[in-house]
């Protein structure tokens, strides 16, 4: 007979980093219903990371709301300190901070490609690099990266964005390799074409266009990607590390 499983993220502490919206957002909520008690990262509207702050006390955990941009090294350094002094060492990290500035290689300006490199691919190293050792030392901890569909089969004017996610996937198995002798497991989650506001401004018949490719013919949702990052976030996925987890509805 099967055995039930507990999630065993109740009293433990995850920073996610972006979680002032869309996907970011339903992963701190999600981990918060589950148990955890969450460090909210954003970078520009405090207003939208108040109220996740508040609905996440609502739900009965702690959270605290820290504004920082991830690609500045001593900025996530400070971050990572204010976190432990507020909830205590971190046991969850979820690297979800990313820009877009799409354009063709031809018409794209140094700062396009500079701009998503260190907020989406640097960021996951600053943050990281802070979070890391406290996890070795605990001999405990998850880190799961936001990659995405497109930095594993590319796509057209996002040279900048599929060079970053592609890294961050990298990133990831390498990482895990050096981590999984001290207890720690590193993931990835990549998802495909999700409903947020990335979405938005791309024209309808272009949407229409894509949905004709997606198996399950329709659009993800950010739920369904934030209950993958709970899987790997949980005892539910002990022996699991090192892997790349697409959620694109059987795109690819």
């Amino acid at each position: 007979m099967g055995r039930p499983m507990e999630l065993g993220l109740k009293g433990k502490v995850a920073l996610v980093t972006g979680a002032s919206r869309g996907i970011g957002r339903e992963i701190a909520l999600t981990l918060a219903r589950n148990g955890a008690d969450i460090a909210i990262n954003y970078l520009s509207s405090d207003e939208t990371a108040k109220k996740i702050e508040e609905a996440i006390r609502e739900l009965g955990r702690k959270a605290v709301r820290i504004q920082c941009s991830v690609s500045g090294y001593k900025a996530a350094e400070a971050m990572v300190k204010t976190v432990r002094d507020t909830l205590g060492p971190i046991d969850i990290l979820v690297n979800n901070a990313g820009i877009i500035r799409d354009k063709f290689l031809i018409n794209m300006e140094p700062d396009d490609w500079v701009d998503v490199i260190n907020t989406n691919l640097l960021g996951v190293f600053n943050v990281t690099k802070h979070v890391a050792f406290s996890m070795m030392r605990r001999r405990s901890g998850r880190i799961v990266n936001m990659a995405s569909l497109s930095g594993i089969v590319g796509s057209p004017g996002q040279t900048n964005y599929t060079a970053s996610k592609g890294g961050i996937i990298g990133f990831t198995k390498s990482l895990s390799r050096e981590l999984a002798p001290f207890g720690v497991n590193v993931n990835a989650v990549a998802p495909g074409y999700i409903e947020t506001d990335m979405l938005t401004g791309i024209p309808k018949e272009m949407l229409n266009r894509y949905l004709e490719y997606i198996p399950l013919r329709r659009f993800g949702k950010a739920e369904e990607v934030s209950d993958v990052v709970l899987f790997l976030a949980s005892n539910l996925s002990n022996y699991l590390t090192g892997q790349v987890i697409r959620v694109d509805g059987g795109l690819f």
